[in-house]
């Protein structure tokens, strides 16, 4: 029986050595479900391109300042006679205004499954994806995408069409 116990104990080392530590995306459990992409995209955009927006919230910051309502009563010799009255006002202040990115992305016509797969397989070999290549564009993915955009100034889940050229995904259109 001892025997017995150790087989099963050796057994259940090995298959936990083999399977290794799980890989956990914390990135992937903050990227939201839903995202902008749209098939109308900003004013003068060109007919039959999709385009994604990146909308930045204003930063508002609440500031508290002393305002003087009267100010103090000294006498010559510097006695105070009366001490200032001061006013606490608080308010708001817009630090930063609210933005709006609009940015060209794939259509979803091309968004099928082996597209996403070449996406995450990119992804992966830029150290950015860790997970099974399944085609499905899952927060994963998007944490993923969102990984490889943030350097270049776009912060989003949506794959832009300039990362997708960048990734070698999507032909660059030449002039003429």
């Amino acid at each position: 029986m001892t025997l017995m116990r150790i087989s099963f104990g050796a057994l259940a080392l090995c298959a936990l050595a083999a399977c290794g530590p799980p890989v956990i995306d914390l990135g992937a459990l903050a990227e939201p479900d839903v995202t902008r992409q749209n098939q109308v995209g900003p004013p003068g955009a060109e007919p039959g391109t999709c385009w994604g927006k990146q909308v930045t919230p204003a930063v508002i910051e609440t500031v508290t300042n002393q305002v003087m309502l009267q100010p103090a009563q000294v006498l010559a010799d510097g006695t105070v006679t009366s001490p200032a009255i001061f006013k606490t006002e608080t308010m708001q202040q817009i630090v930063q205004e609210r933005r709006e990115t609009w940015f060209q992305t794939p259509c979803a016509e091309q968004m099928t499954p082996e597209f996403i797969a070449s996406v995450q397989r990119a992804l992966a070999a830029r150290y950015l994806y860790r997970g099974p290549v399944t085609g499905e564009m899952d927060a994963r993915t998007r944490a993923a995408v969102r990984r490889y955009q943030a350097p270049q100034g776009l912060d989003s889940g949506i794959l832009s069409l300039a990362a997708a050229r960048k990734l070698g995904l999507v032909a660059v259109k030449q002039p003429g």
